[in-house]
């Protein structure tokens, strides 16, 4: 694969010059999607392989609050979370720089050594819910206000927030939202009220990579401090996750009784972030739900 274009090339290796701080050998590279809004390459040189992705700008914080959140997992110590170059802006567009995840054949304890790490990420806990910067899921800006309780939390920074956008946008019918507000005043009586768990915030099986030994390695988070049940109900909602995953969680941080009837009100979140990104695809989901508390 050969770079679209000189302009292409230049900006990638103006990148390079910037972080390494000469002008760059580049060995090999190959292009990836950098997610749905963003274009990425890998590049190997001489100094390390990386990672680079940039838009086009008009989302001037997303790759600094990427970065911030990046580096917040990382501190954890808990799972491999690549560690960030640098970020930053080169012409009219913003850029992320990061270690290259270099794929491995997944260790016959893969599942279990996942779900193990998941639960000590999510003993990371906090005073209050939240965090101490805003950030994206998505394209979409993700509040983190500070809050003491992390029911109400859930239902005004994540659930309001993207009923009122669709509402707005006309993605949804005033009588859907009108079916949300009764759903929030029964939410207080279906989760638990825990105590914050870090959690990486968007966790689906294409933000889980496989390392060069075998084990898990995240990216893309939207992390933030907020109820562990909605980042294990994350994983459940595109599938990929196997049982053991699960079963070596709950041993090392059970989850309370009757969380498999929690799940769905958990992932009208991420539905109604599919639904404001992409359009009604997703809202058929959200009606079910919505139906299934009424």
């Amino acid at each position: 694969m050969t770079f679209q274009s000189q302009e292409q090339f230049q900006f990638i290796e103006s990148i390079l010059f910037e972080n390494l701080g000469k002008k760059p050998e580049i060995i090999d590279f190959q292009f990836f999607y950098g997610g749905n809004f963003n274009l990425a390459v890998r590049v190997k040189v001489k100094e390390g392989d990386f990672f680079i992705k940039w838009n086009q700008g008009g989302l001037n914080d997303m790759f600094e609050s990427e970065a911030n959140s990046l580096q917040l997992l990382r501190e954890t110590n808990t799972v491999h979370i690549p560690a960030v170059i640098n970020h930053g802006r080169n012409g009219e567009k913003e850029y992320l720089m990061i270690e290259f995840v270099s794929a491995g054949f997944q260790q016959e304890n893969y599942w279990e050594d996942f779900g193990q790490k998941l639960a000590l990420l999510h003993r990371n806990s906090n005073e209050q819910f939240g965090l101490h910067f805003n950030n994206y899921i998505g394209a979409l800006r993700q509040s983190n206000e500070w809050m003491e309780n992390g029911v109400a939390f859930f239902i005004e920074k994540r659930l309001k927030i993207q009923v009122e956008l669709a509402l707005y946008d006309r993605k949804i019918t005033p009588e859907i939202a009108k079916k949300f507000e009764k759903l929030f005043e029964e939410i207080p009586n279906l989760i638990p009220n825990e105590k914050p768990a870090l959690i990486h915030g968007d966790l689906w099986s294409g933000n889980v990579m496989t390392d060069s030994k075998g084990l898990v390695a995240l990216v893309d988070p939207a992390a933030y401090y907020g109820l562990r049940e909605a980042e294990l109900a994350f994983t459940t909602m595109f599938g990929g996750f196997e049982t053991t995953f699960y079963e070596a969680y709950h041993e090392v941080y059970p989850i309370a009784k009757g969380y498999s009837q929690r799940i769905p009100i958990y992932n009208l979140y991420p539905l109604m972030v599919h639904v404001n990104l992409f359009g009604g695809g997703y809202l058929d989901a959200v009606e079910k739900i919505l139906k299934k508390f009424e």
